[in-house]
């Protein structure tokens, strides 16, 4: 896609026993991007992976760069050579395997480039890798990755060792195991390695990677990625006309057999085709749509709210502020209370009485709703808290005393996984949405320093509290700020005199 930036990486999906057992590595909760998740082996395209250093060829890595790069990240994290390394390792002695691997775990890489390029051919392309698939972070991502899969039977003797880093360690388990305890909320991973545990649980190995691969080209093509983290939450990002950073809104398929629809946000037709794709080979497959809901009336989350409910004869469930600003509606509409709870039929687990606990969160705006599954904690947010970006207060519709007071009570609630809007999901919903009460209260306290030093004009204070905000963001900023100033004059701690803002006199 034109203009879009992408992290070149490579993973290895490393086997045993045909596919029947799979290695996969948990890393540390304390890394930013799928911290405490279990994920394959793999890493981000180094330079010392590429045959040509041409600018050239930094756009567009060859198969072979990303091979050597799945095969460096695999001996790096695991300790396990590839055949054609293993073979350069028995005709030399120095430096020994366990040298080499310390070198790369301190990031010195010099070293591995003499050894894939000590051949009297060159470069080593390591042919015993076999590449199944290519697979794209969403463009909900601040940062995106494109993730060549290589899959490796273990080669006789070697043995996957995890030194604890920024990996806590690593085991050989069974796909069905694996999605098991998956599904039992006993551990979290990546979307795109249970998509291929997936397919290995259908199958032999050869064949599932076959329809592994041919499922990868459909996504590139179009249809939506496998987007879960917990399960019965699926995530579909849909182009919208957001706010930057932002450039789409998840909407969100809750359930197992019984599925609600959350926020049908795209304005887009193609967008909306996907999605309608989407339901449609759900409904084939034997599920039920209930409704649609709608987290708040902002314009983008209500783009295909309308086509969703006419299509599917679906009615809509929304806050009574939230309902009386959209459009007439084809099969009707259904008011929401905080407390009141939507039936979901068996959790994905086997476990009865699975439902959606409805909140009323109003802040950002009078009729926002956050839905809370009862059987994994995961929170669907909306635009109570973005991972992107901070959420834009503008009064008189955003209060920012009642916004903080919705974040609080959610906060207080023990969350797991938070969906929200725009963003990636978060593994910890609290503990995420205590950071945005702090980061809220950062702001209030630079807000109260730039008074005390006499600014006085709102501009002044603007320049002062986001110094460094991208230009294009400056206007809702200042609404924002705004809200934070009328916070202050509510609580008795700042005063407007003919335009002009003091601490009280």
């Amino acid at each position: 896609m034109s203009g879009e930036s992408f992290r070149s990486s490579a993973a290895v999906l490393l086997t045993r026993d045909e596919g029947r057992e799979v290695f996969l590595v948990e890393r540390s909760s304390q890394l930013s991007f799928f911290g405490g998740y279990w994920a394959c082996p793999g890493g981000v395209l180094d330079a010392v992976d590429r045959e040509s250093r041409e600018p050239s060829a930094r756009a567009e890595p060859t198969h072979a760069d990303l091979a050597r790069c799945a095969a460096r990240e695999l001996f790096e994290e695991t300790g396990v050579s590839v055949p054609e390394l293993a073979e350069l390792f028995s005709r030399s002695s120095a430096p020994t395997r366990n040298d080499l691997q310390q070198q790369l775990l301190a990031g010195e890489t010099d070293a591995w480039r003499d050894w894939v390029t000590r051949e009297p051919s060159g470069w080593q392309t390591f042919e015993s890798l076999r590449r199944v698939c290519t697979l794209t972070t969403p463009p909900f991502a601040p940062v995106r990755y494109r993730t060549e899969f290589w899959q490796l039977e273990l080669p006789g003797g070697e043995q996957p060792v995890v030194e604890e880093g920024e990996l806590v360690r690593g085991e050989f388990m069974r796909p069905a195991e694996v999605l098991e305890r998956w599904t039992n909320g006993e551990l979290f991973v990546v979307p795109p390695v249970l998509f291929l545990l997936r397919e290995l649980c259908a199958g032999p190995l050869v064949p599932a990677l076959d329809k592994a691969r041919a499922f990868s080209e459909e996504i590139a093509a179009g249809r939506l990625s496998e987007i879960r983290h917990t399960p019965g939450v699926f995530t579909a990002p849909l182009a919208t006309p957001t706010i930057p950073p932002a450039t789409t809104t998840n909407c969100y398929l809750v359930g197992e057999q019984e599925v609600y629809v959350i926020d049908p946000a795209t304005w887009e037709e193609s967008e909306r085709v996907r999605l309608f794709n989407l339901m449609d080979s759900w409904i084939a497959s034997g599920k039920t749509f209930k409704g649609v809901l709608v987290s708040h009336h902002h314009h983008d989350h209500i783009g295909s709210v309308v086509e969703t409910a006419a299509r599917y004869q679906l009615e809509v469930l929304a806050h009574p502020l939230t309902l009386e600003r959209l459009p007439e509606l084809p099969f009707g509409s259904r008011a929401l209370a905080d407390g009141d709870r939507l039936e979901l039929g068996p959790a994905p687990d086997g476990r009865a009485d699975w439902g959606l606990s409805v909140y009323h969160t109003p802040g950002h705006d009078r009729g926002h709703l956050v839905f809370v599954e009862d059987r994994y904690g995961a929170a669907l947010v909306g635009d109570l808290v973005s991972t992107l970006s901070t959420i834009i207060i503008d009064p008189p519709e955003g209060h920012l005393a009642t916004y903080l007071a919705s974040l609080r009570r959610m906060a207080a609630l023990d969350l797991g996984v938070l969906y929200p809007s725009h963003g990636p999901a978060a593994r910890d919903g609290s503990l995420y949405i205590e950071k945005f009460i702090a980061h809220r209260g950062m702001r209030e306290e630079q807000l109260v320093t730039g008074l005390q030093s006499g600014l006085s004009d709102v501009d002044q204070l603007l320049e002062q509290v986001y110094r460094g905000t991208p230009p294009e963001i400056m206007p809702m900023a200042k609404r924002s700020l705004l809200a934070g100033l009328e916070k202050l004059e509510e609580e008795g701690r700042a005063e407007c005199v003919r335009g002009g803002w003091s601490l009280p006199s």
